[in-house]
């Protein structure tokens, strides 16, 4: 693996020329008072080192004479490693992470210089460590003040997701098999969800055993937190109580996913947890199925990412239109966006190392983004009658037969050279499927 983080980096290095890229790692996060949460690498900093610790800065200088990659990292410290675990130190940082140099990070603000003042810009995407975005800054302000006197150094600061994001967006087969092992984790856990649950059984009773098998094979743990939602909670789009008890008629609505070894899947299904849905669940689930196949269509390279919004919003306005929920011509209704109180997101995200992964959607109002083989995104329509929930102007009334029911269909797809693979597609879906 090592030898594809060097390539990531010569890769970045590349297109930076003579400029100079800096990444933070993560800090860590506090849960209460002095206890840590476990810790999360920052995604920009584990795909170009695979370096999983805090305190630590990787420096990529290419037009630097003898030093090209260089880190700073915690030095070796055998009584506070008793406390909180190993630290690489200095010397394996070069041995096992390629690092040209390495430097113990107190050394940061008396070593960074020399990569920086030759630099014609700085590479850095400003985070939430405020305290280290004010470093980066005053050594980017004090080489501006001696640049007339020496006519060379950095003039700009430059977000690295400039060019790290398009990098980041196709993903290599390493990383592909990362992802579907993340996949088939949670297909596994669905699957074991769709079977336990029934009513009478609490929403944290299915998180808990979904969460389990996330475990047992090895993933971090869910890649964001399980939603579990029955009843009307399942039109909250981010519900995460998953306190309720569930009754005979309720719809259920899983949305959850597992992060292995960093990389994460994110799969949502919705069934009704008596074993039947009533005619009008049945209704909606069939046209939220409907628009995610037809969405999972233009999952193909050469087509514009917003095709698969544009396919997926179309059947449902169709949809909701025949069904009476609104009212109007199609057209228009999308175009003054009536449709926002029963379908209020976008049709899917790019995935990977974060789960709602880097990369742009568009290029400007009118340059869509073109899909190309080894992007991953999901695709998740849906539809929520939020019972309380207030018609657009000029809509009528939304039956009350239709109201609390919530329905999102998600899958994980991958843009291949023909088309696409969904990765998620042993998880049922099909209406005949999630009865029993």
């Amino acid at each position: 693996m090592q030898a594809e983080y060097r390539q990531r980096r010569e890769a970045l290095m590349s297109k930076i020329g003579n400029g100079t890229a800096i990444f933070r790692s993560a800090p860590m996060a506090v849960m209460h008072n002095d206890v840590e949460y476990a810790y999360r690498q920052d995604s920009d900093f584990l795909y170009l080192t695979g370096l999983n610790e805090a305190e630590a800065v990787a420096v990529l200088a290419p037009h630097h004479q003898e030093h090209k990659f260089i880190l700073f990292v915690q030095p070796k410290d055998i009584t506070k490693e008793v406390w909180s675990g190993y630290v690489t130190g200095v010397d394996a940082a070069k041995s096992i992470y390629g690092a040209d140099e390495a430097y113990p990070i107190n050394e940061l603000n008396e070593k960074l210089p020399q990569y920086l003042s030759n630099a014609d810009r700085i590479y850095y995407r400003f985070g939430r460590d405020k305290s280290f975005n004010q470093t980066v800054l005053n050594h980017y302000q004090r080489l501006l003040r001696v640049y007339p006197k020496r006519g060379i150094g950095p003039t700009a600061i430059q977000d690295t997701c400039t060019i790290l994001d398009s990098m980041r967006m196709v993903k290599t087969e390493s990383e592909l098999a990362l992802m579907r092992k993340a996949a088939d984790i949670a297909v596994e856990a669905h699957n074991l969800a769709f079977e336990i649950a029934k009513p009478g059984v609490y929403e944290y009773e299915i998180q808990a055993e979904m969460e389990r098998i996330f475990r047992k094979h090895g993933a971090l743990g869910p890649a964001y937190p399980s939603i579990v939602a029955s009843g009307a909670n399942s039109c909250i789009l981010h519900y995460i109580e998953n306190n309720r008890q569930m009754q005979d008629g309720d719809l259920l609505l899983i949305d959850a996913g597992c992060s292995y070894d960093y990389y994460n899947s994110d799969i949502t299904r919705t069934f009704p947890v008596g074993g039947k849905f009533t005619e009008e669940q049945k209704i909606l689930y069939e046209l939220v199925l409907s628009a995610q196949k037809q969405a999972i269509a233009q999952v193909k390279p050469g087509n514009a990412y917003n095709l698969i919004h544009d396919t997926a919003l179309r059947v449902l306005v169709e949809g909701m239109v025949e069904l009476g929920i609104l009212k109007g011509e199609v057209d228009k209704l999308i175009e003054e966006e009536k449709y926002k109180p029963y379908y209020m997101h976008r049709t899917g995200h790019w995935l990977g190392l974060d789960v709602h992964d880097v990369g742009v959607y568009q290029h400007g109002e009118d340059n869509p983004l073109i899909l190309q083989p080894g992007q991953v995104l999901t695709v998740e329509p849906g539809i929520y009658i939020v019972p309380g929930a207030k018609p657009a102007e000029e809509q009528p009334q939304v039956d009350q037969k239709w109201m609390g029911i919530g329905i999102r269909i998600e899958d994980d797809v991958l843009v291949t050279a023909t088309g696409c693979e969904v990765l998620t597609k042993g998880v049922d879906k099909e209406l005949q499927d999630m009865e029993r």
